[in-house]
């Protein structure tokens, strides 16, 4: 089963990587070139799933992730943040973000799809549970 996911990164071959592996592995592949167009697209079509740079300009990474938190229809939405800064972000700068995994650039694709597969996994409705709309 193919989830939605989407993909907000400035960097249109960043973007074309992870569309082609994860379309590849059956998921549907949304996409924004900025934090404000992701915010937008999440709020609207709702993924399962949020990948994002860290850097971007119009509103980075850590604040596209608070903004999903403070709207109730994308709260739970988990997100994998990717950074060509090589630093761990300190626990109190991802608190309350929804921000599940921090990878760096440049990344291996497969590790991402790994990584994605497995949140989701976790993050499946159990069987008999159902999501009030």
């Amino acid at each position: 089963m193919g989830y939605r996911i989407l993909v907000v990164d400035d960097e249109a071959h960043i973007v074309q990587v992870l569309l082609i592996k994860l379309r590849n592995a059956g998921h549907e592949v949304l996409t924004a070139i900025d934090g404000e167009e992701g915010t937008e697209v999440a709020i609207r079509e709702r993924p399962d799933l949020v990948i994002t740079d860290l850097h971007m300009e119009y509103r980075n990474g850590l604040e596209l992730a608070r903004a999903l938190r403070a709207e109730p229809t994308t709260a739970h939405i988990p997100i994998i943040m990717l950074t060509a800064q090589g630093f761990n972000l300190a626990e109190e700068a991802i608190a309350g973000t929804g921000i599940r995994e921090v990878m760096s650039k440049p990344f291996g694709p497969r590790e991402v799809l790994r990584r994605v597969e497995q949140i989701l996994a976790e993050n499946a409705p159990r069987s008999g549970n159902s999501e009030a709309a």
